[in-house]
């Protein structure tokens, strides 16, 4: 029966945490598991009534009066039988050598684990608490406190009697001897006591003191906050976070308080140090045991409700918080109700918090069950994010911390996260994370293609498939090249031009859009499609004819990439049709693939696209279409006017008397004008301009091109009765034939438009010309005075004469060897010179000396030699 109702509570108790779960979206900081093995075995048949925590093993007191030494996994490692009743409380140094134990039949015990070393009294009360030195295997550290509700000790040197109590010190001397000393008494029971370092902690039924080891002084005295709560139901917990601040939880009050070193201007009699409460706050539950985690606390609160249907206040499950600690409040993290068995019947002082500093390990005491908790660790994390279904934060946090995580692999949470996305629907962003996901994993990547053919899903994941490395077996891509080929012709030319050729069997796929061009013969996709097949095939042939079919703009590029320029020279037509521009550059750039001649053998039935080959041709070289420049002259004229006198102009092999009969037919003025010019004709052409132009300006630039007096006779006499002609005479002729000329010839009574305007015009150049002679005038004359005036100076300048210097006619050393001889040297200023005696002797025509060499150069060759003789 009652092991049925304890099912009956567990699997409501599961029942409860599963909903709490599912209402709570915020990822927990701790995780949770039962200390089992021999825990399970001890709370079968007894109960758990205090515990301590040592980095290496844990001791557990229960309430048959046994102490129980565990490995962190819960197994037995040692059983003391200390008593046979309830263990109060167990107490280790920090070398985990020594223990301290009291019971509820007043026994006190210290002894060493691995020693014979040991203490033990028996006192007439209930002994509640004891601490043992932190540093007890220390020889001056030999040190203990304990206290309860009487204490018998008249053997030890006191006599008290009545309820007094007492916290006492125990010490050993150095005659191996335990002497007890009185720290407190009076103010109800001692029921918590903590040791740190050379201070020690409790709490009775008025607060909490704090005392000074060293200094024998007790530095403060922390009052209680709510008196009304029973100590013994309500008990305090205590908690050194380390050697100066102490936590204190008390019904559902927390303090932190910072131990302090007074100035020593202030000490008179004061202690040497002083508590300081930096934080103080309230929290909704009662506390029953404290823990510090970084700068935040871990808090065990003990939970009363009252049930909705009865009314009734009932004990509800504990809770661990979490919380960060403010000056006058604080902030809650996280917060966990905890399944311990049996809480329905556990007080608040049936609770106890316990933890492990090196660890992070947070031991959850109660009479039936012992609870660890722990931080949660990167593979917890990912747990809880797998179990919201958030596979993308879980991904990215394993790749991250992928060095640390121990139980899951990216690849794993990878797959779910696909096989998620799949069952979501969401088809495309599923088939985009197999590229990271996969990666380079062939055998994968082939597993997840069939999984999408069987949900009918290939095109969403033929974008991302990989090409290079890894490459799949030729059916996968062959299998989603038929797929798009029977519903999406589009996406089917795209994957061909994308996908590199040797993916496939490429004669399958050709041979598969063969027969669907059996039922659409005039699709340009499918064509287009086949074009590019037959290229990665290289059957350039096939594919060049669907491409000049399609008149595809690829096809240039094509010839060029694979030389097709021999299977060309019978579609020379078809390319020019399509883009004779590019057509045209390409059979100029390949002269010596397709000759000139087969070009223009095969345009000879389309003269229009000749002519843009020929011109082309043209303006590239002038002579290398020489012999069609006769033939051009048609093509021009009757394709392209505006082009043939530019070419009349830079042609030298057209024949001109042809040009000159085909421009005459067709009534080509300019282009006759120049013919006749060219021809030596220019009188003609005067007269043509003027006659079937009647364009003075243009006739006047004519002459002025000709530079011809002839010409302008020619032009005066035909203009001279023709007044508009005149006035452009008057107005451009100025600088080339005297005005006056024209002037004489001129009809007395004649009426010329602006004939006023070109007079002064023609006044304004001759002025304009005589300023510009007095200009230059002016300028040449000081250009003059200045070179003359360099040259003076030049000449006026020395010149050295030296042993290096040679004469210029016999070629010794113009200075003598013997320099008492006298000698006679010529220097120009040319910087040559001459012994005297080598130059010609003056005569009377020219009396003058010149230097010979530079004379020469301005006579010429021979001179010199010349000069020399006479």
């Amino acid at each position: 029966m009652a092991e049925a109702e304890e099912q009956e509570t567990e699997s409501l108790e599961e029942s409860t945490d599963e909903s709490e779960e599912e209402e709570s979206e915020e990822e927990p900081k701790l995780k949770y598991e039962r200390l089992s093995n021999g825990v399970t075995e001890i709370l079968q048949k007894d109960a758990a009534s205090c515990m301590t925590v040592h980095d290496k093993f844990l001791a557990l007191g229960t309430h048959y009066g046994k102490v129980y030494l565990l490995d962190i996994q819960g197994n037995i490692t040692q059983k003391f039988d200390v008593s046979p009743v309830k263990i109060n409380q167990i107490s280790l140094d920090e070398s985990g050598e020594h223990m301290g134990v009291c019971s509820e039949d007043g026994k006190v015990q210290v002894f060493g684990l691995y020693s014979g070393e040991e203490f033990h009294e028996t006192f007439d009360c209930p002994i509640k608490i004891i601490a043992v030195h932190p540093h007890f295997v220390r020889s001056s550290c030999k040190q203990f406190v304990t206290g309860g509700k009487k204490v018998l000790c008249e053997e030890h040197g006191t006599n008290t009697t009545g309820d007094v109590q007492m916290l006492l010190l125990f010490e050993r001397s150095w005659m191996s001897r335990w002497k007890s000393s009185v720290l407190h008494e009076g103010e109800g029971n001692i029921r918590s006591v903590k040791w740190r370092g050379h201070l020690i902690a409790w709490a009775n039924n008025m607060g909490v003191k704090i005392f000074d080891i060293t200094s024998k002084q007790r530095i403060t005295n922390v009052p209680r906050d709510d008196i009304s709560l029973r100590p013994d139901m309500y008990p305090c917990s205590l908690c050194w976070k380390d050697s100066v601040t102490l936590i204190i939880g008390w019904g559902t009050s927390v303090k932190v308080c910072s131990v302090k070193e007074r100035h020593a201007s202030e000490l008179r009699d004061l202690p040497s140090r002083y508590v300081e409460i930096v934080s103080q706050f309230e929290t909704e539950f009662y506390i029953s045991g404290l823990a510090p985690l970084c700068d935040q606390l871990v808090v065990l609160s003990y939970v009363k409700e009252v049930s909705e249907k009865t009314e009734r206040e009932y004990c509800a499950r504990p809770r661990l918080d979490i919380i960060q600690p403010l000056p006058e409040t604080c902030e809650e993290i996280s917060s966990d109700a905890l399944t311990v068995r049996g809480f329905q019947e556990n007080e608040c002082r049936d609770y106890h918090l316990e933890y492990s500093e090196g660890e992070s390990l947070f031991y959850i005491v109660s009479p039936r069950d012992v609870v660890v908790a722990k931080e949660r660790d990167q593979d917890d994390h990912i747990d809880w994010l797998l179990e919201k279904k958030k596979y993308e934060e879980a991904l990215m946090a394993a790749e991250i911390s992928q060095k640390n995580i121990k139980r899951h692999k990216i690849l794993d949470i990878g797959l779910a996260y696909i096989n998620h996305l799949v069952e979501k629907g969401e088809y495309d962003i599923a088939a985009r994370k197999c590229q990271k996901i996969l990666g380079k994993n062939a055998a994968l990547w082939e597993y997840e293609v069939y999984k999408f053919k069987e949900i009918g899903q290939l095109k969403a994941i033929s974008p991302y498939l990989p090409r290079g490395d890894p490459v799949l077996k030729p059916l996968i891509y062959e299998m989603i090249l038929h797929e798009f080929l029977e519903s999406d012709y589009e996406g089917f030319a795209t994957l061909i031009r994308e996908w590199p050729g040797d993916l496939y069997n490429n004669s399958v796929i050709v041979q598969a859009v063969r027969d669907h061009l059996k039922k659409d013969s005039q699709n340009r996709t499918l064509l287009k499609t086949l074009a590019e097949l037959y290229t990665y095939d290289k059957n350039y042939g096939n594919a060049l004819e669907i491409y000049l079919t399609l008149r595809h703009k690829d096809v240039f590029q094509l010839i060029h990439k694979h030389n097709l320029f021999s299977s060309i020279k019978d579609k020379i037509v078809l390319l020019m049709d399509f883009d004779s521009e590019k057509a045209v550059d390409m059979l100029l750039d390949n002269e010596d693939k397709i000759s000139i001649k087969k070009v223009v053998e095969e345009l000879e039935d389309r003269p229009e696209l000749q002519h843009v080959y020929l011109h082309k041709l043209f303006k590239r070289d002038h002579h290398k279409g020489q012999r069609y420049h006769e033939k051009q002259i048609s093509l021009y004229a009757e394709y392209d006017r505006p082009n043939l006198l530019p070419f009349l102009r830079d042609s030298t092999h057209c024949p001109l008397e042809k040009a000159l009969e085909i421009c005459q037919q067709r009534n080509f003025v300019e282009e006759t004008v120049y013919l006749l010019s060219r021809m030596g004709n220019s009188r003609s052409a005067l007269k043509m301009i003027m006659e079937e132009l009647h364009d003075v300006d243009k006739a006047i630039e004519f002459a002025k091109e000709q530079d011809d007096g002839e010409l302008w006779e020619d032009l005066i006499l035909y203009s001279i009765d023709k007044p508009p002609f005149i006035t452009g005479l008057l107005n451009n002729i100025g600088t080339h034939v005297d005005p006056i000329l024209l002037i004489h010839r001129i009809k007395e009574g004649m009426e010329i438009p602006n004939l006023r305007d070109s007079l002064v015009k023609i006044l304004q150049d001759y002025n304009l010309q005589i300023l510009l002679r007095e200009g230059c005038k002016k300028i040449l004359v000081a250009d003059s005075l200045s070179l003359l005036k360099k040259m003076h100076r030049t000449q006026m300048k020395g010149v050295l004469v030296d042993e290096e210097n040679i004469c210029e006619s016999c070629l010794s050393p113009i200075l003598p060897s013997d320099a008492a001889k006298p000698f006679s040297v010529v220097a120009f200023h040319c910087r040559h010179m001459f012994h005297k005696e080598c130059l010609p002797v003056p005569s009377m025509n020219s009396p003058a000396q010149f230097c010979g060499i530079c004379s020469a150069k301005h006579r010429g060759p021979g001179s010199a030699i010349l000069e020399m003789k006479k």
